[in-house]
């Protein structure tokens, strides 16, 4: 996967850095604000029910988690099971939300190496 493409401006002679299109995408997704925490509890407690996820993420309203939870599942990042014998849902990750578990694991490695939590964060 390509982070960057580099071109070379012959008129400046020098290069022109630029985002690859799904580069930027994939970090706006990720960087929105519940959406890694919520694939990061599917990766680590394997499929939840909603008052399960909600639960273990308490800072999120139910409102924002439901529509976080619906653009999860329109991106095709996890999969709502319902079970017919009763009223039982649950959220589970597909195959390629499964594969967000190394860039999950690297985030945690920097995070706990170099961010510093401020008070502000504790609030």
């Amino acid at each position: 996967m390509q982070m960057m493409s580099s071109e070379t401006k012959p008129e400046e002679g020098g290069v022109d850095f630029a985002l690859c299109p799904r580069f930027e995408q994939t970090f706006s997704f990720l960087g929105k604000k519940w959406n890694g925490l919520i694939i990061d509890v599917l990766l680590h407690e394997g499929p939840q029910r909603f008052r399960d996820l909600a639960h273990k993420i308490p800072r999120c309203s139910d409102r924002v988690l439901v529509e976080r939870l619906k653009e999860l599942e329109y991106n095709g990042v996890i999969v709502r099971r319902t079970f017919p014998d009763n009223s039982l849902i649950e959220y589970e990750l597909t195959q390629k939300g499964e594969e967000f578990k190394d860039v999950m694991a690297a985030v945690h490695a920097w995070s706990d190496k170099w961010y510093c939590p401020t008070e502000a964060d504790q609030k």
